[in-house]
């Protein structure tokens, strides 16, 4: 159980980080996304309208000029810019008409590329490395391509080095959270540790004033014979002991270093011993137990806690099950291991809730028929016990059919 606390804890703080880091990352990446794409847009509309003359960055000749002159930023980016241009005609042909600031590159394809980026009337957007937009709707229109390498290799750039330090940091917080974590559920572990050793100290102290009280009303039997009182005593005696063993056997489940004496077992020969004295008591009862089972299924564990899975899941089906139904109890198996599984209907649906919480320890969706039945509440609780220290889980599930199904899978066969 300590364990399993610690793994959670070390999840649970792993998964919040690693959350915040991609969260951050994301935004900065985006926002520099933002500000990459929207300057690389703006620097292709003041190309589209500014040219580069003898002087420098200027008014190109009869095309518009935007409102206000470009920052100084601005005209050191459209000094910098390296951009072509090309004539489209109203076939969609592609000749070049600028290539001054690209004159290491070739004509022919700077021409390829731009009827790629323009196939399909597409008027701006990328391609490859390039920011286009076209000029003018009709007859001849001019399409102005930027390179923007430079700024996209920055913008992966960052993404790679964000991406690389988030990977980082979410291992070296693993790393310290698993050195520093037996530290941080200290407490908790502490309270835990108390609480299984007060379950397993009280069980022994009063393992004595229950013999004593047994052995007391053997005798006050003896001498005015019995009677109803006496018969209630032992009845509520034999529940306070057998109680108390449960809560012992669950208490040292829980202890992480209990021993399992796992052996190689032959489950089929153990589950239909296990369910044998179960297809009495549902009999008696009014109900019926089937017990269908794959024969040689072998695993490895220990065949006492293993016997004690089969008797709990049979004693569940059949206690509250409605009178008249039939009990299947199956082990066949998958493709993930062997599965055992009881299926019996309900005598009324349980909740979502009642759902999560039947595996809880002195869980008891109805209190007064688990008092007519006799059970402790933590039947089930070791039930699970048992399947975790196999490697195995145990889940239950409501069919639409009305009925209750549960299935414990115990690891590769």
């Amino acid at each position: 159980m300590i364990r399993g606390i610690r793994r959670r804890f070390m999840r649970i703080a792993i998964s919040v980080l690693a959350l915040a880091m991609v969260l951050v990352a994301v935004i900065i990446n985006g926002a520099n996304w933002v500000n990459v794409r929207g300057e690389l847009y703006e620097t292709l509309g003041y190309l589209g309208e500014w040219g580069r003359g003898p002087q420098g960055v200027g008014p190109r000749g009869n095309l518009p000029v935007r409102k206000g002159n470009p920052s100084r930023h601005m005209r050191n980016m459209m000094n910098e810019s390296r951009f072509f241009s090309v004539t489209v005609s109203g076939d969609g042909s592609c000749a070049l008409s600028d290539a001054t600031r690209v004159s290491e590159e070739d004509a022919d394809s700077l021409i390829e590329l731009a009827t790629k980026a323009l196939a399909g009337g597409r008027t701006s957007g990328f391609y490859g490395d390039y920011l286009f937009r076209v000029d003018g709707e009709s007859g001849e229109r001019v399409a102005l391509f930027l390179n923007c390498e430079t700024k996209l290799a920055q913008v992966r750039s960052l993404a790679l080095i964000s991406a690389a330090a988030c990977a980082g940091c979410i291992l070296l917080a693993w790393l310290l959270v698993g050195l520093f974590s037996s530290r941080a559920i200290r407490p908790l572990v502490e309270s835990a540790v108390q609480q299984k050793q007060f379950i397993t100290d009280a069980g022994h102290e009063l393992k004595t004033p229950l013999t004593v009280i047994s052995a007391n009303m053997d005798v006050l039997s003896l001498e005015t014979g019995d009677n109803e009182w006496i018969r209630s005593t032992r009845k509520q005696v034999a529940n306070l002991r057998g109680l108390v063993g449960e809560l012992i056997y669950l208490s040292r489940l829980d202890e992480e270093d209990a021993k399992l004496q796992k052996i190689d077992l032959n489950l089929s020969k153990l589950v239909e011993e296990g369910a044998e004295p179960f297809v009495g008591m549902a009999e008696f009862a009014g109900k019926a137990l089937e017990v269908q089972v794959e024969p040689d299924v072998h695993v490895t564990g220990d065949g006492a806690m293993l016997g004690r899975l089969v008797s709990i899941l049979c004693d569940n089906a059949v206690k509250y099950a409605p009178e008249g139904d039939t009990i299947a109890l199956t082990l066949t198996r998958s493709r993930k291991g062997v599965l055992l599984a009881t299926d019996n209907a309900l005598r009324e649906p349980m909740s979502d809730e009642t759902l999560r919480h039947l595996f809880d320890r002195f869980y008891r969706a109805d209190a007064s028929r688990s008092r007519e039945s006799g059970g402790y509440g933590i039947g089930l609780s070791v039930a699970r016990a048992i399947a975790e220290k196999h490697g195995g889980t145990i889940k239950v599930r409501q069919t639409p059919e009305g009925r209750v199904r549960f299935e414990c899978l115990l690891g590769k066969f």
